[in-house]
């Protein structure tokens, strides 16, 4: 036994408990040497090669003082021992046996040609622009900045994007790439939230990959997706695609149906229910019970029973903080703010693992 704070543990309680911080304080290293991966083109460079790839290969493709071909390797075991990567034995001509690297499903997510790709939100996210508000929380908490990321930078990321170009193309390239993922995964559900619906406004869709997918999908829908201007400016629409640039807490063109994904989030309980208000006032009265918003955001705390899920549902709120003034709510914060905007019901479908779709009624 052995005292801690004038407590008496066991030693191997005390053990687990250091190891619990130091696995803590060290976290960084796993997101930092999946960075360091894409930044090298790890992945693509596997792939490429088309078979697993020994330790010398890949850093002959990688084109490296050979002298650090030890730091490849490290970064290597580390990467495989949080499975982005997998050992396997393999041959050579003269049948002698060596250990290569092979894809897992999530490198296969860090390719730079694959269209669900999520080199461009590793980038993105692992940005010094948007790391360093971490180091500014607590100051944060004692002043009156809405967020670390103005008490940094002295203006909101969304100003920033629209000032930094290369912010703006990764976070446009992320979400752009999630939109496939979701519209790739989900479009048969996807016709079935949009059944009878004649015209709906994807807001703040971006690009509009998802916008498009869907319009593919229901030809008999007309799709509008909403965007600032220098988002939207020059893309061209379809026969029932189009694009208006403008700020959707202004205005949001009149439809059948809102679309918001992955929005809210992103936004206070405050300028949530400002825009919740907008999209009630924008959806067509006169089309009657067919009318909604339609929602894609993370519900906390629905899946109580897989520590993961919900480890990264927090990691998700605390971004939110963090970067963009917002949070990640619980289905009874959601039901507080669609019955405070004006809404009378609300049915939420776990669709895409960590995220639901959210349909609101008016």
């Amino acid at each position: 036994m052995a005292s801690l704070n004038g407590v008496e543990y066991c030693k191997q309680d005390l053990l687990d408990a250091q190891a619990h911080v130091w696995n803590h304080i060290f976290s960084f290293v796993n997101s930092m040497s999946l960075k360091c991966a894409v930044q090298l083109c790890i992945p693509d460079i596997i792939h490429k090669h088309r078979k697993p790839i020994t330790l010398s290969q890949l850093v002959d493709a990688l084109q490296i003082n050979k002298a650090k071909s030890d730091f490849v390797y490290r970064l290597m075991r580390m990467l495989t021992h949080s499975k982005f990567f997998i050992n396997v034995k393999i041959s050579d001509d003269d049948d002698n046996e060596n250990e290569g690297y092979w894809l897992t499903p999530a490198s296969c997510f860090l390719l730079r040609d694959e269209p669900m790709s999520m080199a461009p939100l590793v980038l993105g996210v692992l940005d010094p622009i948007i790391m360093d508000p971490w180091h500014h929380v607590s100051k944060c908490f004692r002043n009156e900045s809405p967020s670390p990321f103005i008490t940094k930078h002295e203006m909101s990321f969304w100003e920033y994007a629209g000032t930094e170009q290369m912010l703006n193309l990764l976070f446009n390239d992320a979400m752009a790439r999630d939109a496939w993922f979701c519209s790739s995964l989900a479009i048969k559900e996807w016709e079935q939230v949009f059944k009878g619906l004649k015209s709906m406004v994807d807001v703040g869709g971006g690009t509009g990959t998802l916008a498009k997918a869907i319009a593919g999908a229901l030809p008999g829908l007309k799709c509008t997706v909403l965007d600032l201007p220098h988002v939207v400016d020059g893309l061209k629409g379809a026969e029932n695609l189009s694009y208006v640039g403008g700020n959707m807490f202004q205005y949001i063109p009149p439809a059948d149906a809102i679309f918001l994904k992955w929005i809210l989030h992103d936004w206070s309980d405050e300028d949530c229910l400002k825009l919740l208000e907008k999209c009630k006032e924008s959806i067509i009265p006169s089309k009657g019970k067919g009318r909604k918003v339609i929602i894609v955001e993370m519900v906390v705390d629905d899946n109580k029973e897989n520590h993961k899920a919900i480890e990264t549902q927090l990691f998700f709120d605390m971004l939110m903080m963090v970067d963009y003034n917002g949070k990640e709510r619980t289905e009874e914060e959601w039901a507080k703010l669609f019955y405070a905007a004006g809404f009378t019901s609300y049915k939420i479908t776990t669709l895409l693992g960590l995220r639901s779709v959210i349909e609101v009624f008016p």
